[in-house]
């Protein structure tokens, strides 16, 4: 996502706020280009008042233009240029209709650089609408201009391109939208094609008729926009044709047909862009074209044949254009048959002689290829051309266009325009999800290995809009078996690189390395191949044994051999060393795999395992933990049964020669299953919920699907304890009339009833609105809400103090209220919410109310990882929800600190555990009664108890109660329970109490009563069932009414939970902006339909896309095709309505001060200001955030011992000291973590503190030491971060992982890092600029102890006594030895027996560093 939109001010008082300190690193920007930013652009301010930016034209042509156009534009020179701020500072600022071309093509190369950094383009030009709609037409013009060379069209095309790809910024649609409208459809080839297309949909000639409308009403000046805005994409696909009948190609040639490709693609592949020009491009016959030309048909152009078929599977997909419903199997087979009618009939009426055959077959046969070409060889050319004239096709194109229209031309066009095409689903069932060597190491693949944005990839793109839930569906199908296929390739290259192959003398492959996630085999024996299934032609199952040995494993590698379970996926392995390749054979570059002689890749899954005796291992951990276990084990495993199927068919003897079996770990194989789920909801046509549709696929009004646009908002709700008092109801309803129902009077007590107040009918007799445009904004409520507030008296539930319900104590502040009130409605609710804000307090009240409110429903609790979940189901735990409604599904529940056991096996121990506990009860009450006999032996024998005591005792009670006679003292007289409830808080019937408080106190008792045979009744079906799984299935479907779960998990497990009848009505997602969308998709289709529809009633996402989005580890897959979007994250980019918390309750209002900008309105909670560990100061610290620059060490600044393995010696040496010097004042290592920006960097500083702190009782291990991203979502008191870089910004340029890195501290926070790297950097100048106003050398304050008592000093400048100032590292490191040293003089053995706080280990002190 991009980051937060900026203050609107012009671009040039943008820039000039970090101008000052903006200068030039020569390190990262040539240094021409750098002298030439501090004289024109880079000036220091001297006055307040910035004028005006004058671009001189001679400094663009001959100092910057002439630089680039010599080296041909490259990459590394535009970022340069960008980094020096060049076009937010000089080219956007100084832009004029009357710039020159060579002023606008540098605008466009520096935002090209831009948007393949990630980086935010468009709103720089958002303040100048009028200027950045010139500059777009002069941009679209350039693509037309034959002056300009190959290279600069392309890069002008790929500014289009990115124009197209973001088309929810109001600037960039305005423009695009008119290229792609109905005015196009003035190109068809004939007025009578469009008159057909015209009346086939009414909106369709409405539409028509307004475009004429408004080009008749123009001046002359709009007519020639006009004219050109509706030729433009004409125009450029006829270049575009003509480009590829060029007689030897040039490569900036191909490139330019490679990404004009691309964008036909992206056109197609989105609705709104789709509607009209999937027509113009089918009559202007651009696919027949495309696969007849010499360039595409060219042996090097590969991917331009990719491209092609990218190209044809969008213009052909199965979709109506107009409407947007997507076509069934049969519906698209009806439509290709209609077209074959219309062929036919036109061949028997104008063709009968010669025709006569193809006029009588039927649909199938004419429907091929082959078969339709040999039935149209006899007509002649000119009869070939009448056919296609009388069909309606397009048989010419204007003379400049040097495409040859002849027999053969016209014969592809007949072909392409009848042949019956595969639908998407039919493709994707022949996918296959496991692969083979020929799927891992084929060229489309290999190509996202070193993808750097040069050209495109052919592979389709996660988009703001899709044309159906299926094409989404075949779209993450693609990609994330891509993506597998690419992580599965690279662990298998690692494993092979590692293990050394090489020819023995004796000719057989041998290996001299080693690798811990390979074993070497002898050959897989073959147990059995059962037949295909009724339908299928693959065999049903392929079952193989191989045998793995053990005995030469450390203990630590052994195990992970022996966690091997059943379903588990592995990799067999034919490598001949012999069979290495030394060159390429034609296509791309040698991978390792085929320099190290792999022959074939074969993957399986585990069936069984068993020991050296031949026994069936169940569980692998007590195996292992036994005395009497063998080194050998027998896998049995099943083959990929279509693998095994064509490797029979074309007789290759593939398992002789497997060698190598290869393991790879748990979390990164899971994507088999993940696979096979989508697969699976893309042959099914799974619906989505009807409010849902059209607002998931991106069309239609944003707000449609928020309870207020929906027809079943519920009118009254119970709201708990949702608001603790009257004044907080009152606080938390701005904008809304809150009165007392008519039954009560006054202000009074929770818990609180609103109920929506009917608004008067109003008078739509008048003119029919018309239709609201798909870009208009939803419509504003103008009348006030009313609502009726009402209260109850709780129910008693018992004696007890267990009885008591828990209570919600959190005062939710008016926008919680607001998600909590959204939430519990039926609709879509999206809550933003920043670090701190309580999104899981507001989950989680959402899931208490709903609990309550619908007892008939239940609801799906999903989060990205089993932290957030724990965390999110600690809280539920802690509500008023019976635990035997709550099961948690998948690992993580072992994390829990709760007193229950959430697994879904737990929950059955719990259930049982529970019936001992009430049957104990029964017994007691029982003997409290006198009824003789073993009433407590069974849920069963409890039931019967309850029907012939309890029951009729109670109902005799009644009788008495019923009496109008019966006086208090008679009701508690007649009580029958009263021995029973001896135990509870006495006296149990208030003395005096008058007749209602008794009846309460009885009503209350039995309630607790019934609750126990409710109970039992719960349990009884768990001593009927008796195998686990039923138990544990009957759980899932019956008993629970919160089912929680990793998204990965449903993934997994979609198909076995969907096939148990498994429904729901809601669906709750926390951190939904870091999951993938596909994973935010598969939850939401989990059951199967009722009717044909879903009954999903809610869905509630919480995240924030201004955080990390889901992690994505190829740059390929993650930038080009945007694996890395959420649904979170695209809905909010639709406009879809979202409820923004706005106080956060997490840090110090100093240390959210540097990351507030990136959120709107984003305030502090009240005890942020008060309470005292927010107003002290951090002992030993002036300052309670600072950023510390840290300058070379020993000479070095970031190395990189292996590719993107980042480390700083400098910086870890920094963050241990200050972790350390902590230690030594007191501060508990469970309150300070340490963040690194890279793996590498994390892993170095975690060799530090081996060194310097693991063995020493004084400062032990702080609570983790890890990554940014892998601590979204956590927090802690003290945060050390290393920024890493200083080279670079690198990757924390995107502002999303900055704005983590600074939110993860509640009280302190010290950065350190390389200063003149990350100052000059435009998009963290807010942030960076706050830090800076400090010093930027450590400032430690002596003789203070944790906690301080000295208050936090206001003023950056304030002096505090005892002030020290670090100058280096080894300054530092100095101060920390003397301080160690001292301590450890002065504590003697007194301090040895001093128990340290919270279990943490002390050690030997830090050695100082010799420069």
């Amino acid at each position: 996502m991009p980051p937060a939109k900026r203050v609107k001010s012009s671009a040039a008082s943008r820039a000039a706020a970090s101008s000052a300190k903006a200068t030039a690193d020569d390190g990262e920007a040539q240094g021409e280009f750098a002298t030439l930013a501090r004289q024109h652009w880079l000036k220091p301010k001297t006055t307040k008042r910035t004028a005006k930016v004058k671009v001189k034209n001679d400094v663009l042509k001959s100092e910057i233009w002439d630089t680039l156009e010599k080296e041909n534009f490259p990459l590394k020179s535009l970022l340069a240029l960008e980094s020096l701020q060049t076009l937010e500072s000089y080219l956007w600022p100084g832009y004029t209709e009357d710039s020159s071309n060579y002023h606008v093509l540098l605008i466009v190369l520096i935002a090209n650089a831009k948007r393949r950094e990630r980086l935010e383009t468009w709103d720089l030009f958002s303040d100048r609408p009028a200027d950045f709609a010139d500059l777009f037409r002069r941009a679209l013009s350039m693509t037309l201009d034959d002056s300009l060379s190959w290279t600069i069209r392309t890069n002008v095309l790929l500014f289009v391109i990115f124009a197209f790809q973001s088309l929810d910024c109001a600037i960039v649609r305005k423009e695009c939208a008119p290229l792609v409208s109905i005015s196009i459809w003035h190109n068809l080839s004939t007025e009578k094609k469009r008159d057909e297309l015209l009346d086939s949909h009414a909106h369709l000639r409405k539409a028509w008729r307004a475009s004429a409308k408004r080009y008749d009403a123009a001046d002359e000046a709009m007519k020639a926009r006009l004219r050109f805005e509706r030729s433009w994409l004409y125009t450029s696909v006829l270049n575009f044709l003509s480009l590829l009948y060029t007689g030897n190609a040039k490569t900036e040639q191909v490139l330019y047909c490679e990404r004009f490709l691309e964008f036909l693609i992206d056109l197609q592949s989105q609705l709104p862009t789709r509607r009209y020009v999937n027509t113009l491009l089918k009559d202007l016959h651009v696919i027949p074209a495309l696969s007849l030309s010499p360039v595409f048909n060219d042996e090097s152009s590969s991917l331009l044949r990719e491209l092609g078929a990218l190209l044809t599977h969008y213009t052909f997909f199965a979709v109506d254009d107009q409407t947007g419903v997507q076509h069934s199997r049969e519906e698209a087979y009806e439509r290709h048959c209609a077209d074959l009618a219309k062929l036919q009939r036109t061949s028997l009426k104008y063709f009968k002689d010669k025709l006569t055959v193809l006029a009588l077959s039927n649909y199938g046969s004419v429907g091929k290829r082959t078969e339709l070409e040999g039935l149209l060889e006899p007509l002649t050319d000119d009869e070939i051309k009448l056919l296609c004239e009388l069909l309606g096709l397009r048989f010419e194109y204007p003379e400049s266009v040097e495409v040859p229209v002849n027999r053969k031309f016209l014969v592809e066009v007949l072909l392409s325009t009848f042949e019956r095409r595969k639908t998407f689903q039919e493709s994707a069932q022949e996918l296959s999800i496991l692969p083979d060597e020929e799927t891992l190491f084929e060229t489309a693949l290999r190509r996202t290995d070193n993808y750097d944005g040069s050209r495109p990839l052919a592979l389709p793109k996660l988009n703001l809009q899709y044309l159906s839930v299926g094409d989404f569906l075949w779209r993450s199908l693609i990609l994330y078996r891509c993506e597998s296929f690419y992580a599965i390739r690279q662990d298998l290259e690692d494993v092979l690189t590692r293990l050394k192959p090489e020819t023995r003398r004796s000719g057989e492959t041998g290996f001299t390395g080693n690798s811990k996630m390979a074993l070497q085999i002898a050959k897989p024996t073959i147990l059995d191949v059962i037949p295909p299934l009724v339908g299928s032609d693959v065999p049903s199952t392929v079952r193989a044994e191989i045998n793995i040995d053990l005995r030469r494993l450390s203990d630590h590698v052994r195990r992970e051999w022996e966690s091997l379970r059943p379903d588990d996926v592995l990799f067999l392995l034919a490598v001949d060393a012999s069979k290495a390749k030394k060159v390429a054979n034609g296509g791309g570059p040698l991978n390792e795999a085929e320099k190290l002689g792999l022959v074939s890749v074969r993957a399986a899954e585990i069936i069984q395992i068993f020991d050296d005796k031949g026994r069936p291992i169940r569980d692998a951990q007590a195996y292992f933990e036994g005395n009497s276990r063998g080194s050998s084990r027998k896998i049995q495993l099943r083959l990929d049964p279509r693998a095994y199927k064509e490797d029979t068919e074309r007789k290759r003897n593939v398992y002789e020669g497997i060698n190598l079996v290869v393991r790879r770990s748990g979390r990164e194989n899971n994507f088999r299953p993940v696979l096979e789920s989508i697969k699976d909801l893309t042959l099914s046509d799974v619906p989505l919920a009807p409010w849902l549709h059209e607002v998931f696929l991106g069309y239609g009004d944003p707000a449609g699907a928020t309870y207020k646009q929906l027809p079943n908002r519920v009118k009254t709700i119970d709201y708990r304890d949702t608001f603790l008092n009257w004044q907080h109801l009152v606080e938390s309803l701005p904008g809304k009339i809150v009165e007392p129902s008519d039954d009560a009077s006054g202000s009074f007590g929770a818990p609180y009833v609103l109920e929506t107040a009917d608004k008067p009918v109003e008078d739509n007799s008048g003119k029919a609105s018309k239709k609201r445009r798909r870009d208009a904004e939803p419509a504003l409520i103008a009348e006030i809400e009313t609502l009726k507030i009402s209260t109850y008296k709780p129910p008693n539930n018992g004696p007890y103090p267990i009885d008591a319900p828990k209570l919600n104590s959190v005062r939710f502040t008016p926008t919680q209220i607001e998600a909590i009130v959204s939430g519990t409605q039926p609709g879509l609710t999206i809550v933003v919410g920043p670090p701190g804000t309580g999104k899981t307090d507001v989950a989680t009240q959402v899931i208490n109310n709903i609990y309550h409110n619908f007892p008939e429903q239940r609801t799906l609790l999903i989060a990205h990882s089993n932290q957030a979940l724990n965390q999110l189901f600690a809280k539920i735990v802690a509500l008023d929800i019976d635990e035997r409604h709550l099961l948690r599904l998948g690992h993580g529940e072992e994390d829990l600190e709760t007193e229950g056991n959430f697994s879904k096996h737990g929950r059955v121990e719990s259930f049982l555990e529970n019936r001992d506990r009430y049957l104990q009860e029964v017994n007691r009450l029982a003997a409290s009664i006198g009824a003789p006999g073993a009433h407590g032996n069974s849920a069963e024998t409890a039931g019967y108890f309850s029907s012939v005591y309890i029951e009729p005792m109670w109902a005799r009670f009644q009788e008495v109660t019923k009496d109008a006679n019966a006086s208090a003292e008679d009701i508690v007289k007649a009580f029958p329970f009263h021995f029973y409830f001896a135990d509870a808080p006495q006296p149990l019937f208030p003395p005096g109490a008058d007749r209602d408080t008794v009846l309460e106190t009885a009503n209350g008792c039995y309630r607790h009563i019934s609750k126990i045979f409710s109970e039992l009744a719960d349990a009884l079906p768990f001593e009927i069932l008796r195998r686990d799984r039923d138990k544990a299935n009957y759980l899932l479907t019956n008993e629970a009414r919160i089912i929680a779960m990793t998204s990965t998990h449903a993934a997994m497990r979609r198909k076995e939970i969907a096939a148990l009848g498994f429904h729901y009505d809601n669906v709750v997602m926390e951190e939904a902006a870091q999951i993938t969308e596909i994973e935010n998709f598969i939850p939401l289709a989990l059951q199967k339909p009722k009717d044909g529809q879903m009954p999903l009633q809610r869905v509630v996402l919480c995240g924030d896309h201004y955080q990390n989005s889901p992690v994505i580890q190829s740059l390929a897959f993650r930038h080009y095709a945007n694996l890395e979007q959420s649904l979170f994250s695209r809905l909010i980019r639709l406009g879809v309505p979202t409820i923004n918390l706005d106080q956060q309750g997490r840090a110090r209002p100093s240390i959210a001060d540097l990351y507030r900008w990136r959120y709107q309105n984003l305030g502090d909670l009240p005890h942020t200001h008060t309470q005292k560990e927010y107003l002290a100061a951090n002992a030993g610290f002036k300052y309670d955030y600072q950023f510390v620059n840290v300058p070379d060490y020993k000479g070095k600044g970031e190395s990189e011992p292996t590719p993107h393995f980042i480390q700083n010696l400098g910086e870890a040496e920094y963050a241990v000291a200050i972790y350390q010097y902590m230690r030594l004042l007191g501060y508990p290592a469970s309150r300070i973590s340490i963040l690194a920006t890279y793996a590498g960097q994390r892993a170095l500083i975690k060799d530090v503190l081996a060194h310097r702190c693991t063995k020493s009782p004084v400062f032990g291990l702080p609570r983790i030491v890890t990554t940014v991203d892998k601590y979204q979502g956590e927090q802690n008191d003290y945060i050390i971060l290393s920024l890493t870089r200083t080279s670079r910004v690198g990757y924390l340029r995107d502002i999303r992982r900055l704005t983590v890195a600074l939110s993860r501290a509640r009280l302190g926070l010290y950065i350190v890092g390389r200063r003149d790297v990350f100052e000059n950097c435009y998009e963290l100048r807010q942030a960076f600029e706050l830090l800076l106003r400090r010093p930027d050398k450590l400032s430690l304050v002596t003789g203070e102890l944790w906690p301080a008592e000295r208050a936090l000093a206001e003023g950056v400048e304030k002096e505090v006594p005892g002030e020290a100032v670090m100058v280096s590292v080894e300054h530092i490191g100095q101060y920390v030895f003397e301080m160690t040293s001292t301590r450890e003089g002065e504590g003697g053995e007194e301090e040895e027996e001093e128990e340290v706080e919270e279990g943490k280990v002390r050690v030997e002190g830090f050695e100082a560093e010799e420069e």
